[in-house]
């Protein structure tokens, strides 16, 4: 539930942040736009971000097309490394096997660049 709840607040304040904060704007027309998602393995819980310069749409599962995935390995886990998403707690994640990335690994230094400015 509550992993459930945070990636809807994320949700949330991605389209605040597009429509307040004018230097994440300028970093998402550079990137053109990013569809991401987030779930545990089990894909018992998903949400996907699909990320345009005009607009963010969200919504529960994963759709097929994602530029990039993040599955974690449980619901503690994910909650845990996404309260403080620093490039090296991912990579520790990874490390570990707690954290899979689906997609090519430029769109996740994206996301993270995008995510600064949160």
């Amino acid at each position: 539930m509550k992993l459930s709840l945070t990636l809807w607040l994320l949700g949330f304040m991605l389209k605040r942040a597009l429509r307040r904060k004018p230097r994440f704007r300028e970093q998402l027309e550079r990137m053109r736009g990013l569809d991401w998602g987030v779930a545990t393995e089990d894909l018992s819980i998903a949400r996907y971000y699909r990320m345009a310069p005009h607009g963010i749409t969200t919504g529960k599962g994963l759709p097929v097309d994602l530029d990039l995935e993040l599955r974690f390995r449980d619901q503690d886990t994910a909650l845990r490394i996404l309260k403080k998403p620093t490039q090296q707690a991912f990579l520790d994640g990874m490390v570990a096997g707690d954290v899979r990335l689906v997609g090519d690994s430029a769109d996740m230094n994206k996301l993270q660049k995008l995510l600064k400015y949160l």
